[in-house]
């Protein structure tokens, strides 16, 4: 075969150098990513609110307005997600860009959980609000307070991206971990001879389930809060010593 004849190989193309304006448009799509995440927040966060407040009235109407809120929230996290996906392809981030991207993405899916949490919530309190139940346990009480209260300092650890704040919510957990267990003993103490006690006290242990899984979710966006602000990856042995337990 002449030399002639041979294919010439494709030149291996320069690597793509991100000039001022590409960099500045990516600042801009990601700020406004942030600000969609940071608005579905400020929405679900509000939902478990309002859910925890109808709860503790048995207001059915309030609880039902809990229930169509999600489905808003749940289009959002969609729109989200694409927007996300839109901007990795479309200019192939790198760095701490690329790593504020994909955590945002991360929180986005919890904040839909969280959403899904407080509308189970919702649903629980018609069916308390049915059975006329006169009080709730203490320590239910204490987790419907305390649950929302981290969720805001999330908030505020989402808006400003520190990571000492974003901290303390995972050591806020330790709390609600414990009144998750005081409430089972709680529970099983108010159980009485008839199906509507137990089922009573069976749904008020289910929404304190609902809380606690929430506070785990606070814990894992605020471990994406933190890979934001610096890269830092918290699991495990690292999250077991925020929350003052041993090592395994």
């Amino acid at each position: 075969m002449d030399q002639d004849d041979r294919s010439t190989p494709e030149p291996i193309p320069p690597l793509r150098v991100r000039d001022a304006a590409n960099q500045a448009q990516v600042q801009r799509e990601i700020a406004a990513l942030k600000a969609r995440v940071q608005k579905e927040a400020s929405t679900a966060v509000g939902m478990l609110e309002s859910a925890c407040e109808a709860l503790f009235k048995l207001d059915e109407t309030a609880a039902r307005g809990v229930m169509v809120i999600d489905d808003q929230v749940d289009t959002e996290e969609v729109h989200i997600e694409e927007e996300g996906l839109r901007i990795l392809a479309l200019f192939q981030p790198y760095a701490r860009d690329f790593r504020t991207i994909t955590a945002l993405l991360r929180v986005n899916a919890d904040l839909e959980r969280l959403a899904d949490h407080a509308t189970s919530i919702a649903k629980l309190t018609l069916k308390l609000k049915a059975l006329g139940v006169a009080a709730f346990p203490t320590s239910l009480i204490e987790l419907g307070q305390r649950v929302p209260m981290q969720c805001h300092a999330l908030l505020t650890s989402l808006g400003s991206e520190d990571a000492e704040s974003a901290r303390s919510v995972i050591r806020a957990d330790i709390t609600i971990d414990t009144l998750d267990k005081r409430l089972f003993d709680e529970c099983i103490a108010v159980i009485g001879h008839t199906h509507e006690s137990k089922a009573a006290a069976l749904l008020m242990y289910r929404c304190g389930r609902e809380l606690e899984r929430v506070g785990d979710l606070a814990g894992a966006i605020a471990e994406d809060l933190i890979y934001i602000a610096g890269g830092a990856i918290v699991r495990h042995k690292e999250k077991r010593r925020l929350k003052g337990k041993p090592p395994k």
